[in-house]
């Protein structure tokens, strides 16, 4: 082990070995940057054995793998982040260090040091760098901000990173780190760790979306439910942390927008849902304030629950829009939890509950209806069916609802509220409503079972945005997840795509602290419950299903389905 001091705060060195921790962590370094691709040669030593005697040495790891003739601004500004949250001292490897000096390097160019003083220290440290003013002009000239004058004014796309984009053609490119898109990475590397993966999200932080109804009811902190999406992102993985602007499918590659482009052999779209707050008159303004709160948004939720605990009379009115919804057991579970609180303390003839539903019944699974409407009528809710929520005048704590009568006859309903849960109408992101690979209604149009694009067989949709016709859930992607990795590596070795998505969703609906009615239904409304009924009975409200909400599901979703772990749900040959 050769370290080459940078810095107080930084050095590099060549390949490391597990057995070279203690003498690092004697060294006093705190944190590891690994810039060198896992499995890169077949004789190096695998990331997750350097990490694991790392943290046995109270050494933290971070992983930024990057190849040197192709290091862009884009990589540059993930060492950056690296960087700039690690506990330092740092230190820093690839095969002989030569990257890592690179990085950081090009970071000190971008803060503003000159490159003929980054060409100094290097060499002091014993590197050559001779060509590197000539190798990575493109990326000095993007990074300081210097413009190229042989380039047309009116276009800011530096082409040499673009090439550079181009030039890596990930094995698979994957556009969103939700749930889908950490998921699959994970699930697909499992099965072969070698595959170039690209997962493209500018969010720096991610959400475990199913704990937003349990802040709204009290049970879950805001700050159990996120991590940072640095901290999650698969090793191995290269994060692109910028949006997409547009697809080429015909070209094999993702534009950004940056007006990049990433090129792609295979791809998976599955950017999640877009949630139209706009599509309802007046809600943008007064969401979060005037008693307008919705558990659709983890920055509300601990709103919905302020005015729940704080509410001892008066009406409440709960909203759901016309499907598809994500969850669409979401917006009657903020009703039960706020019922079972009023009920409990007392208070449940003191508040009007009202449930204003655009659909026509109360859960579109009729086995789960009986015990749904129990609760209702236990929490005295006055149920409306196809209203649709259109308007909200916050100061004037009025809303409005269209609703069409026997005839065919469009009317607008008023009412009053003292507090009232909106469910926002969804769709599709516009950059997929308004790309080749959406169907009529806006969605990505795959096969319901394969999970194939129907038009581009090297693309893949999962999760929310898709069009198939299942429960949009975090269970329903659990499902999907190893359907889409196992018919990608199929395709790869040129078998057969033999993987079926059989439609299972899953809504735990939260009908009081401390039971639920656990929903599980496949394709037509066909129940699919994973445990036997003798063990616990979906229909009907139990106290198991609580407590695998509250406390084992989320311990599943961080370290079992984020991880590529497929328990219950590995694939089956159809």
């Amino acid at each position: 082990m050769n370290i080459k001091k940078m810095t107080d705060e930084f050095s590099v060195t060549e390949q490391l070995s597990p057995e070279d921790l203690t003498n690092v962590a004697d060294a006093g370094f705190r944190t590891i940057i690994c810039n060198r691709p896992d499995a890169e040669e077949g004789q190096q030593y695998p990331l997750d054995m350097i990490e694991n005697a790392a943290n046995a040495n109270g050494i933290d790891v971070l992983y930024v793998p990057v190849v040197h003739d192709t290091i862009c601004s884009a990589d540059v500004r993930e060492f950056t982040k690296a960087w700039s949250g690690a506990a330092k001292p740092v230190l820093a490897y690839c095969r002989s260090g030569l990257r890592s000096c690179t990085l950081w390097s090009l970071m000190r160019i971008s803060n503003g040091a000159s490159s003929n003083a980054v060409i100094e220290e290097a060499s002091k440290a014993g590197f050559d760098f001779s060509s590197f003013k000539e190798k990575f002009a493109h990326v000095i000239a993007e990074i300081s901000g210097i413009s190229d004058s042989t380039k047309k004014q009116k276009d800011p796309i530096n082409e040499a990173q673009v090439m550079s984009y181009q030039e890596t053609q990930y094995d698979v490119v994957i556009v969103g780190a939700g749930a889908s898109g950490i998921s699959v990475a994970s699930s697909l590397l499992s099965r072969e760790r070698r595959l170039r993966i690209a997962l493209i999200d500018p969010a720096e932080t991610h959400y475990y979306q199913p704990g937003f109804t349990m802040i709204g009811g009290g049970v879950f902190d805001a700050e159990e439910v996120k991590r940072p999406m640095a901290s999650l992102i698969p090793k191995g993985v290269k994060w692109i942390s910028l949006a997409v602007e547009s697809f080429e499918p015909e070209d094999n590659a993702v534009v950004l927008n940056d007006g990049s482009r990433v090129a792609y052999k295979r791809l998976i779209v599955c950017p999640g849902i877009k949630l139209n707050w706009d599509a309802i008159e007046g809600l943008p303004e007064t969401l979060g304030r005037n008693g307008v709160t919705s558990n659709y948004r983890a920055d509300l939720a601990p709103y919905t629950w302020k005015l729940i605990s704080g509410m001892t009379s008066g009406k409440a009115v709960f909203t759901q829009p016309p499907m598809p919804i994500k969850c669409a057991g979401a917006p009657q579970k903020a009703l039960y939890l706020a019922g079972d609180h009023w009920f409990r303390h007392g208070l449940i003839d003191n508040v009007d509950i009202s449930f204003y539903n655009a659909g026509a019944v109360l859960f579109g699974v009729k086995d789960y209806v009986p015990a749904l409407q129990s609760y209702m009528d236990k929490y005295q809710a006055e149920l409306h069916f196809s209203h649709k929520l259109v308007k909200v005048d916050g100061d004037k704590k009025l809303a409005w609802f269209e609703t069409t009568d026997a005839d065919g006859n469009v009317q607008t309903v008023e009412t009053d509220f003292d507090m009232l849960h909106v469910c926002p109408p969804q769709t599709a992101p516009d950059f997929i409503r308004n790309s080749p690979l959406a169907d009529e209604g806006g969605w990505i149009d795959v096969d319901p079972g394969t999970l194939q694009h129907k038009k581009f067989t090297n693309i893949w949709g999962l999760g929310d945005a898709a069009n198939t016709s299942n429960a949009k859930t975090a269970a329903a992607v659990r499902k999907q997840v190893p359907v889409v990795a196992a018919n990608i590596v199929a395709d790869i070795k040129g078998q057969p795509q033999q993987y079926h998505y059989d439609g299972y969703g899953s809504c735990p609906l939260t009908v009081e602290r401390g039971k639920i009615v656990l929903a599980e239904f496949a394709y037509g409304g066909k129940l699919m419950p994973t445990l036997p009924v003798w063990m616990l009975d979906g229909t009907k409200p139990t106290s198991m299903a609580w407590h695998m909400k509250k406390s084992m599901l989320p311990a599943l979703y961080w370290h079992g389905m984020l991880k590529g772990h497929e328990l219950l749900v590995k694939p089956v040959a159809g």
